[in-house]
């Protein structure tokens, strides 16, 4: 893996195929690494002649840490919502827009087909509205369009917002990390606690940085509804949500689909907030008909020029 300086941040980034094919950018979500993005699945995308890029968010795995901004208070930061006033805060989701197409910049990728999951797709969502010229195609997974009016997560799921209390027992923060993800796993396609648990290590002894998910949460939690934005859009887009999503309910994946001009919506019954081993075949299989869907589209209008 390799390290990219932008933007006065350092981002931690790996890359998979031959740099001559077409670029997608994978962008991970809320206080997740690249990590998270399986190897598999960067492979199998690459195995389809795509140059995949998946880094880490500023605040996360090896990237920069923002440690010199203020962690702002969840309480002061739901007061701010109630009464429709936007807190201070260390950076907005639009600043980590910035930090991808920067990314982009670095190296050298006039265009990619953005990819986010999560925090990553709203991000993914902020770089087609405000980098259009950079975007080919768009995949917005398991995310949303900031529009307040939508369901909320499940109470149970809420504990995946929250990191766990401070403690220097290390296997009792990975156990708490590890009861998360069951609560986010795909009940039609489940892991085994010994899996779990297994990459739940590996990510913490990687990185742990709860005070870097807490600022990222905030910028969540206070960006600006994006659906007028989102009307705007030319880009051809695939919106992927599982059916059981606990934590962004499939609601907010309709939401978005309906809210993206020609945007094709694909519901996956029994998949929760995760990327199962069994569905990756399929998810990467979406993501190349978006593509291609964004090739035709370029091949149509230069034949009309």
């Amino acid at each position: 893996m390799t390290q990219a300086t932008i933007n006065d941040l350092t981002l931690e980034y790996e890359t998979f195929g031959n740099p001559k094919n077409p670029t997608i950018l994978l962008i991970m979500g809320l206080g997740s690494q690249l990590i998270h993005w399986p190897k598999d699945f960067c492979q199998q995308l690459a195995d389809r002649h795509y140059f995949v890029i998946r880094y880490d968010n500023r605040d996360a795995g090896l990237s920069t840490k923002m440690q010199h901004a203020k962690t702002p208070s969840m309480k002061r930061v739901a007061w701010s919502l109630l009464f429709r006033s936007t807190p201070k805060l260390p950076y907005t989701l639009k600043d980590m827009a910035q930090d991808a197409v920067a990314l982009l910049t670095y190296l050298n990728r006039e265009k990619a087909h953005i990819v986010g999951a999560s925090m990553g797709g709203m991000i993914a969502q902020l770089v087609t509205i405000h980098f259009p010229q950079r975007v080919l195609s768009l995949t917005s997974i398991m995310s949303t369009t900031g529009n307040r009016s939508l369901p909320k997560p499940d109470p149970a799921a809420i504990v995946a917002l929250t990191p766990p209390k401070a403690t220097v027992d290390q296997q009792a923060i990975i156990e708490h990390l590890t009861g998360v993800w069951k609560i986010l796993m795909s009940p039609g396609y489940p892991s085994t606690d010994e899996d779990l648990r297994a990459h739940t290590a590996f990510a913490f002894h990687r990185n742990y940085c709860p005070q870097g998910t807490r600022r990222q949460l905030a910028a969540c939690l206070c960006a600006p509804d994006r659906r007028s934005q989102l009307q705007q859009l030319s880009v051809p887009t695939a919106v992927i949500h599982g059916s059981a999503d606990p934590l962004v309910p499939f609601a907010c994946g309709e939401d978005t689909a309906r809210n993206i001009p020609g945007a094709e919506l694909f519901a996956i019954e029994g998949m929760a907030h995760d990327f199962p081993e069994t569905l990756i075949p399929r998810i990467a299989g979406i993501i190349e008909s978006v593509i291609k869907r964004s090739q035709a589209v370029s091949q149509q209008r230069a034949s009309e020029q």
